[in-house]
């Protein structure tokens, strides 16, 4: 499984080895990429191969830098299904819409993809402490991993963050710290308090290795439309983690001759309340100005800056892709919509992307015959306090 050639600056280009343990570039400070020897992979594994392995994100151990596999800590993260989602699709009047759902995975969230490689590369480096702030369902998959390989977990979270992130990271031997502002004001004291004891910081791009577990969704998605790419792909963004991983993974499929070189058209979602990312795109700036005050429902969108802002930019431009901000009455408005058609119990932020599909078509950005899918990113049952109203009312 030793495939990994070195790590290289996403920015500045600068290669360092892959063996020693790093966070960001040393000499620019922007993320660190994982680059493997693609040359050797495509004579070590056929799609055929990876047909015949376990569903789960593993199947493409040799695109991910574990190197040895007894290293890997796995709940049986990935496969999620890809919904036909055709009687959302026939209430909009569109027929070839589909749903990714990563609510699915373990933990409820597609963070179990990115902290399962994170955690498990971590430990294969010796690391005994890890920790991350997050707005709850990267501290839940971070406090599941670190359990599982016998590590310490160190958590930081706003403090208005929903209980059950709290209760979940608290069940499974998590430290919990919460911290009175943002994501980025958790961002500051868990990289502050790393430095200070010695733990890995694993916040988003922060490292090189959750982003290789998220690139699976791209090699996911690729297999289950029989090596095929949909033309758009509607994707939640905060830390944008997933987003370029998949970009990445498209890239990776096409040098292994496994796909040819049409890509979808990428498209960021973000809210109303905090678009940093939307609001550089349509100025197009290559990098975005923090949001001040950010608002949203979907906690996992409020995000002020992205230290990839750069790399998500870069990814929306050469797919040709666009930014959309949407309104939390908006999401709402999905939720219940997908809930009701679909049978899916959507997050806030994977609801979001179903009220950028519906702006889209509006401006007649998605054409009656392309094929759309939108990325769910969690299971809606971490976020029942968005109906607290009504439970009052019923009592």
């Amino acid at each position: 499984m030793k495939y990994v050639r070195y790590l290289q600056c996403s920015m500045c280009g600068k290669r360092v080895d892959s063996n020693h343990l790093w966070n960001r570039c040393r000499f620019c400070g922007k993320p660190l990429i994982v680059l493997y020897d693609l040359n050797r992979i495509r004579k070590a594994v056929t799609q055929k191969d990876i047909a015949r392995r376990p569903p789960d994100i593993w199947r493409y151990r040799e695109l991910l830098p574990v190197q040895d596999s007894d290293n890997i800590l796995s709940l049986g993260e990935g496969f999620t299904p890809l919904l036909h989602a055709a009687s959302l699709g026939h209430t909009l009047g569109f027929r070839r819409l589909y749903i990714k759902d990563e609510g699915q995975n373990p933990t409820g969230s597609f963070k179990a993809r990115g902290l399962s490689v994170a955690i498990s590369r971590a430990r294969e480096l010796g690391v005994k402490q890890v920790s991350i702030p997050s707005a709850g369902n990267a501290a839940a998959a971070l406090s599941a991993y670190a359990a599982l390989g016998g590590l310490k977990a160190f958590v930081y979270m706003p403090r208005d963050v929903p209980k059950v992130f709290v209760i979940e990271c608290i069940a499974m031997g998590a430290q919990v710290q919460l911290i009175d502002g943002l994501i980025t004001d958790c961002s500051q004291k868990a990289s502050l308090d790393a430095y200070r004891f010695g733990r890995f910081d694993v916040s988003t791009l922060n490292e090189p290795y959750r982003i290789e577990g998220k690139k699976t969704m791209g090699f996911e998605i690729a297999e289950q439309m029989r090596w095929k790419l949909p033309d758009i792909i509607i994707y939640p963004t905060g830390g944008g983690t997933g987003l370029i991983g998949m970009w990445k993974a498209f890239e990776e499929m096409e040098k292994l001759g496994w796909i040819g070189p049409k890509r979808p058209r990428m498209v960021t979602v973000q809210a109303e309340g905090c678009a940093p990312i939307v609001k550089a795109f349509k100025e197009g700036k290559d990098f975005a100005e923090p949001w001040h005050e950010a608002t949203t429902i979907a906690d996992g969108l409020r995000v002020p800056s992205a230290i990839g802002d750069f790399l998500i930019l870069q990814a929306l431009r050469e797919s040709h892709g666009t930014a959309v901000a949407v309104s939390d009455d908006e999401i709402m408005d999905a939720i219940t919509l997908i809930s009701r058609t679909q049978g899916v119990f959507v997050c806030p932020e994977g609801a979001a992307t179903l009220a950028a599909f519906r702006r889209l078509r509006e401006l007649d950005w998605i054409k009656d015959n392309e094929t759309v899918v939108l990325f769910n990113t969690a299971s809606g049952l971490k976020y029942v306090h968005l109906w607290a109203k009504e439970l009052k009312a019923e009592s």
